[in-house]
């Protein structure tokens, strides 16, 4: 590997005689080095124009492979380094629900990875009931779940609250509509969530509080098949304000509307875990960033 490294030097000192200084070795020595490489290779890497010289087209597949062996060395120093220092390298297991997946924990990761990049963190998916016993068994650290638990053995701190949103494609006539109230979501055709969830259960109990029966079209789970369909069909639905960003909105060409009714359908997005489970820095920090990062940090302090 040492071939491939001065090689690399030489290419992207653009000079033989550069290198040689860089390396610290003389220009003579050098060309023997680069010929050894090609002689071991049996394929030339450099052609010579004057005093310039120019990579052949092996010569760019060898350096873009120097450059990722390069990756890889650096790459395994920083795995190494860990050991050295006695430090275990930090890992976090999260436990999310399907809501959460999709619409929180990017950016809690994001957040968390651009500060510690090097933790492993690896995600866990399932119903929220299923991710409560996962975190007192201690097969997750920490729990992201559209909901509040009350349970003695695990600590739940709130996030944000998240209501539903009425969610419209282009053109829909409803769109540019001054006011929109709970009673013009009757007979009105949508795409909902399956029975059974979460977000459908609260829907359902609100329908029928409002004396309200939209025209379900189709049942699905996923928010991202929603999404699309709703434009596809031509269709209204209802959304957690927290899936819906800029983005996804423009690019689907969709509109949110906001109905007062529709603050009864909130559900609050919190973190769950253990109070032996902070006594792990990485664990520790992620629950703070997360904290801070949705402006909870005066309600809740580790």
């Amino acid at each position: 590997m040492e071939l491939i490294d001065v090689f690399a030097t030489v290419v992207e000192q653009q000079s033989l005689n550069k290198a040689s200084q860089l390396l610290n070795v003389s220009q003579p020595a050098l060309s023997r080095k680069i010929m050894r490489l090609e002689e071991e290779l049996g394929i030339q890497l450099f052609v010579r124009k004057g005093k310039r010289l120019e990579l052949t087209r092996a010569g760019e597949v060898c350096y873009e492979f120097a450059l990722e062996q390069k990756r890889l060395e650096r790459r395994l120093h920083e795995k190494l380094q860990a050991f050295k220092t006695n430090v275990k390298p930090a890992s976090i297991v999260i436990g999310a629900s399907l809501t959460t997946l999709q619409s929180t924990l990017p950016d809690l990761i994001t957040i968390y990875t651009r500060e510690y990049p090097n933790t492993d963190i690896k995600a866990v998916t399932g119903k929220t009931h299923e991710i409560v016993p996962l975190i007192k068994e201690k097969r997750v650290d920490i729990g992201l779940v559209a909901s509040m638990i009350e349970d003695p053995s695990i600590v739940c701190v709130p996030l944000f609250d998240d209501p539903l949103c009425l969610v419209l494609p282009e053109g829909h006539p409803f769109a540019d509509k001054e006011e929109l109230f709970i009673q013009d979501l009757h007979e009105l055709p949508m795409i909902l969530f399956s029975r059974g969830t979460w977000y459908r259960v609260l829907m359902d109990e609100m329908f029928h509080r409002c004396g309200v029966h939209p025209d379900v079209k189709m049942e699905i789970d996923s928010f991202e098949a929603i999404t699309r369909l709703v434009s596809t069909c031509k269709t209204a639905t209802l959304l957690p304000e927290s899936y819906l960003r800029r983005n996804l909105i423009e690019d689907n060409e969709l509109s949110v509307r906001f109905i007062p009714e529709l603050e009864q359908t909130k559900r609050t997005t919190s973190l769950l875990f253990t109070e032996e489970a902070v006594l792990e820095p990485s664990i520790r920090r992620f629950i703070d960033q997360a904290v801070r990062h949705y402006h909870t940090a005066d309600e809740y302090t580790l």
